[in-house]
């Protein structure tokens, strides 16, 4: 794709700040349907189980191919509450060990370790960000009962292999699908690919409320009854309480707004794929890294990874921060410290996991989203490829 802006367009943009995510853009595109859909709620006087709820966990559902959505407050949660209810089922208990990417955002482990598992870090594969499939066989142990997948930065994490292992070892697979929502693998959709999925809708995901807000997806029924026990204070009928259970419920104003941004998902997940196939196509500074694709997930497909995040990596990543912000771009950074050297899991700060280390120092997340204009994309490009270290 050859575009070259003219002086006045160049001169337009250098005169603003572009936005790593313009979420007031992003809504202001369905604004008349958002506040119908609050009003709708308001004037209901229910705020809690009731039809909005009902009905984006049967869209959820459908949409992604699953007997079973249950909506719940926020993304950590509906991976604490997979594991729990795995516990309450007698899969799982207290000690056993699931194995998880060494670089994932500190949630997923988190939900691992609220309920007294034990998680089991295994570095990414460094072309994708993703677990390196082929090295968790080595970690496996009598006391491994699950492998929890992370679609990171919308990038699909699956493989015949992770499935013939899961099946080998009596494993179940949970994805974190934070990240991924819409993303594919062989014509199936992630959260419907192992055992259980943990969705958020936190406002600056793919498919974002406008609060917290998270689902479970599951064909498991007695999962799928469970995990809405455990998220109703263990509870299935009023003051009965079957477990030691959880507040986490999705309330109506959330699922009034995911009912009509669920519709625009796939349209914008599209966007997003054009502005990672530019960046891909066009950024050739021999400073940055650029994210490998496999040959069957090309972005020019419509289906794949869905760049929730687009993610170069630099050894200067820090002085290239610096000076995309002086030329008004905006970037962060996914993330700049991994979970074993953050104070919250102190004991394993003497750990040394070199990949994930690396990809730290190194990652730096550009602007993308269904809102970009391409003169926006073609000006960051622009300014990426003039950087000198």
């Amino acid at each position: 794709m050859d575009i070259i802006l003219n002086s006045n367009t160049r001169k337009d943009i250098k005169q603003k700040m572009i936005k790593f995510l313009d979420l007031q853009k992003i809504n202001a595109q369905y604004g008349d349907e958002l506040k119908s859909a609050a009003i709708r709620v308001i004037d209901s006087g229910w705020y809690l189980f009731g039809k909005e709820t009902e009905l984006f966990e049967k869209h959820l559902s459908q949409y992604i191919g699953v007997k079973h959505a249950i909506g719940v407050a926020n993304g950590l949660d509906a991976l604490r509450l997979i594991l729990k209810a795995y516990i309450e089922m007698g899969v799982m208990q207290e000690g056993d060990e699931v194995i998880v990417p060494a670089n994932t955002y500190i949630a997923t482990i988190l939900a691992i370790s609220d309920n007294k598992l034990k998680p089991v870090l295994v570095e990414p594969d460094m072309d994708t960000y993703n677990l390196h499939i082929s090295w968790v066989e080595k970690y496996i142990t009598d006391r491994t009962k699950a492998i929890l997948v992370v679609h990171l930065y919308g990038r699909v994490c699956w493989s015949e292999e992770l499935e013939v292992l899961a099946n080998r070892y009596n494993l179940k697979i949970i994805e974190d699908n934070a990240q991924a929502i819409g993303a594919t693998y062989c014509d199936r959709k992630t959260g419907a690919l192992g055992d259980a999925a943990g969705f958020s809708f936190y406002p600056g995901k793919n498919l974002g409320a406008l609060g917290d807000a998270g689902a479970v997806t599951t064909n498991d029924d007695i999962l799928a009854q469970t995990v809405r026990s455990l998220g109703n204070y263990g509870s299935k009928e009023k003051y009965i309480h079957e477990y030691q259970g959880l507040n986490s419920r999705m309330d109506e104003l959330q699922a009034a707004m995911l009912n009509v941004k669920l519709r625009f998902v796939d349209t914008e997940n599209q966007l997003r794929r054009e502005i990672a196939q530019y960046y891909s196509e066009n950024i050739v500074n021999v400073n940055i890294i650029l994210p490998v694709i496999e040959n069957k997930f090309l972005i020019r497909d419509n289906l794949g990874h869905v760049w929730h995040i687009f993610v170069i990596r630099s050894s200067y990543r820090d002085n290239l921060q610096r000076y995309l912000t002086e030329n008004g771009i905006q970037t962060l950074i996914h993330y700049p410290i991994p979970p074993h050297q953050q104070r919250a899991y102190k004991a394993w700060n003497n750990l040394h996991f070199p990949i994930t280390e690396q990809i730290h120092s190194q990652v730096l997340s550009l602007p993308i989203s269904p809102v970009m204009d391409m003169q926006e994309a073609i000006h960051i490009v622009e300014v990426i490829n003039a950087f000198v270290k």
